[in-house]
């Protein structure tokens, strides 16, 4: 199945993203998901339609995120409109469509959502984009766009417990690893990605290490 649409949709969209959730970001999601399918599936074939469903979800996920997105119910319209285009069928765009509104750390504070498997390698491929080396410059990134300090003793680490209290409380970039991103790795869904976040959460907690020694000089 072609998805150059989808592709050119999502380059559209995401064109003057700088916080690290931009096309390049959808393209990876997009990629590891369908890689690590084919690792855990080792009877699949590149060009399944389930290849194509985990590629467009990982393209489309951000095009939406309400982070980046004034109106998400808008874009959503549109993606409505354009799956049928390219070539899926109902329920192929209602599993890419629960996927992108559902799949996100946010949306999944207060209530998991059991996600299509396709659903699971995109959400996992995602939340792999926020461990390891790209992990630490998008996190870096995000904090620096939106104001956030790099560290701050004085501030400590919260407790999530609600979508709008991790929206809207005070962190620090370094806040936000132990908020957040040491526990992504709790929650993968698939084999492979399993393997890949303990890889990558070992080296971001590697870096955070330094990070302090450094700062407590």
């Amino acid at each position: 199945m072609e998805i150059k649409q989808v592709i050119d949709f999502t380059q559209t969209h995401l064109k003057n993203e700088k916080t690290g959730h931009d096309f390049y970001h959808g393209e990876r999601v997009a990629n590891l998901a369908s890689q690590m399918y084919l690792v855990d599936h080792a009877d699949a074939h590149e060009d399944s339609r389930v290849v194509a469903i985990i590629k467009t979800a990982g393209y489309l996920h951000d095009t939406i995120d309400e982070k980046i997105c004034a109106d998400p119910q808008k874009v959503i319209d549109e993606i409505e409109e354009l799956l049928p285009q390219v070539g899926f069928n109902e329920l192929e765009a209602w599993d890419i469509l629960f996927t992108i509104q559902h799949m996100s750390f946010s949306a999944n504070i207060e209530h998991h959502y059991h996600l299509p498997l396709s659903g699971q390698y995109v959400q996992d491929a995602d939340r792999l984009e926020s461990l390891g080396a790209i992990g630490i410059a998008r996190a870096f990134t995000y904090g620096g766009k939106h104001g956030n300090k790099i560290y701050d003793p004085e501030i400590k680490p919260a407790v999530l417990t609600s979508h709008d209290q991790y929206r809207n409380h005070v962190e620090t970039t370094i806040n936000h690893f132990y908020e957040k991103l040491f526990h992504l790795e709790d929650l993968m869904n698939t084999p492979d990605a399993k393997k890949e976040a303990e890889r990558r959460t070992a080296y971001m907690r590697d870096f955070v290490r330094e990070f302090m020694q450094e700062w407590n000089v």
